[in-house]
């Protein structure tokens, strides 16, 4: 008879699916562009916004037309100095969603620190299996 060992907790069903993490923003690009306005919520223009994110001009447009059609930012144009300019800004939907978004982005890094720090003793990925598990 083997020795009855205790069986490692298991996690609530859907515990690590982080549901808030919306698509729209988890790109690369468009978290630039996200944190760079919500940081300036009076907006930035497309070329200071362009240099902040270090996008070509058209990445940049696409990927504002993304969040735009989302609802997620306002694009105004105009003029300074007889020169058209194009202002981006966050809409108050936009910060909303992209702080909660933040929000279960922290709950990633904290779940995963947390894993780190609990890691059992051995050659870190190599857990530790119960008898009779081989590697694939």
């Amino acid at each position: 008879m083997r020795p009855n060992k205790a069986k490692p907790p298991v996690e609530p069903t859907g515990r690590f699916a982080y549901e808030g993490l919306e698509r729209v923003f988890h790109e690369k690009a468009r978290l630039g562009i996200m944190t760079s306005l919500v940081a300036n919520p009076r907006g930035l223009v497309f070329a200071d916004l362009k240099e902040l994110c270090h996008l070509t001009d058209g990445n940049l447009s696409r990927h504002l037309q993304v969040l735009h059609e989302a609802g997620f930012v306002e694009i105004w144009k105009g003029f300074h100095k007889n020169r058209p300019q194009t202002l981006c800004r966050i809409t108050h939907e936009g910060r909303r969603r992209f702080l909660e978004y933040i929000n279960v982005l922290e709950t990633v890094v904290q779940d995963a620190l947390h894993a780190a720090r609990t890691e059992p003793a051995g050659a870190p990925g190599s857990p530790n299996l119960a008898e009779g598990w081989s590697p694939a």
